[in-house]
């Protein structure tokens, strides 16, 4: 990443390109994730929106999530006057067959991908609709759906993207990729319609970071989403760099981590604390993070340089 830089990221959100008419969708740099909240989704989701989170991450997976009680918390939010929908980004994905229980999922596993994306779809509308009135679901919208992960075959990926289209812009604002390579990144960008917005993977050195695969992102304006971030990165947080920052900014060491990953440009940051005061934390982390940024441009651009080099990313001169 070039020297100035800095002065380009965003800190608090992304303005997606729109897609075929549809509303410019806004993207915060932190997602409030719900895998494995199990009943304590609703609770957690209206607490997160609460603490300031004003986007959310769920799936039509009932084996690790409950979008039923992702859009029961949002409503609840919305009721209380917490938020209204229109400043909420809500994103959710379609899961095949293999990410799916065998006995608890949102389609027939019989039946087409195209069969099988509609009918997800139509459940996550349902779930995710704005209020409990009866004409609610006609009012509903996706402002992000993600395809969990590439399908079996290049073939069987481009039928459910396909599928995913017919709803741009009107039902879906934009779409995404999860659990994806940079080989198929390219490959399906190349055969379908609406581009890939974002790209949703784990982000630790088991995949080097994906620095070629955030490279590309960045060159054709896609986000890059990273998960796993705390989970899988103990050597990160408790990196010379990362403790640095933290102090130096009076935040938590894990904020610091999600700081300079935002750094690396054109990047968000998937977070799914339970804890209320660390959702608040880690909020209130992004802008003294950004004041220190822009007071001591030197200095963080230094970390940031030292960050990159623990990832594995090239510093362009």
């Amino acid at each position: 990443m070039a020297r100035g830089a800095m002065a380009k990221m965003s800190w608090e959100k992304y303005i997606l390109q729109p897609v075929q008419g549809a509303p410019p969708v806004v993207l915060p740099t932190l997602i409030y994730g719900t895998a494995w909240k199990k009943d304590q989704t609703a609770d957690l989701v209206h607490q997160a929106l609460r603490a300031g989170f004003r986007a959310v991450d769920t799936a039509a997976q009932p084996k690790h999530y409950r979008e039923d009680l992702v859009g029961e918390g949002i409503r609840k939010a919305i009721r209380d006057g917490t938020v209204r929908r229109e400043d909420l980004h809500i994103q959710t994905k379609y899961t095949s067959v293999q990410g799916q229980s065998p006995n608890n999922m949102p389609y027939d596993a019989n039946a087409s991908v195209t069969e099988q994306v509609h009918a997800s779809i139509r459940s996550s509308l349902q779930h995710l609709r704005p209020s409990e009135e009866p004409d609610s679901f006609d009012d509903a919208y996706i402002d992000m759906l993600i395809l969990h992960s590439p399908l079996p075959t290049m073939e069987q990926t481009v039928e459910a993207w396909s599928a995913f289209e017919t709803y741009v812009p009107h039902r879906i604002r934009n779409l995404g990729i999860s659990n994806c390579t940079l080989p198929v990144l390219r490959e399906l960008s190349s055969l379908v319609t609406v581009k890939p917005a974002v790209v949703q993977n784990r982000f630790y050195v088991g995949t080097q970071f994906d620095v070629p695969l955030r490279s590309f992102c960045r060159t054709h304006q896609i986000i890059y989403q990273s998960f796993w971030t705390l989970s899988a990165n103990p050597e990160l947080v408790q990196s010379e760099i990362v403790q640095l920052l933290a102090e130096r900014t009076g935040i938590n060491p894990a904020a610091a981590l999600y700081c300079l990953v935002l750094g690396l440009g054109k990047t968000v940051v998937l977070n799914g604390t339970t804890n209320r005061a660390h959702m608040e934390a880690d909020l209130a982390a992004l802008k003294k993070a950004q004041h220190f940024a822009e007071g001591k441009p030197d200095a963080w651009q230094r970390l940031l340089e030292n960050f990159q080099e623990l990832t594995g990313d090239q510093v362009e001169v």
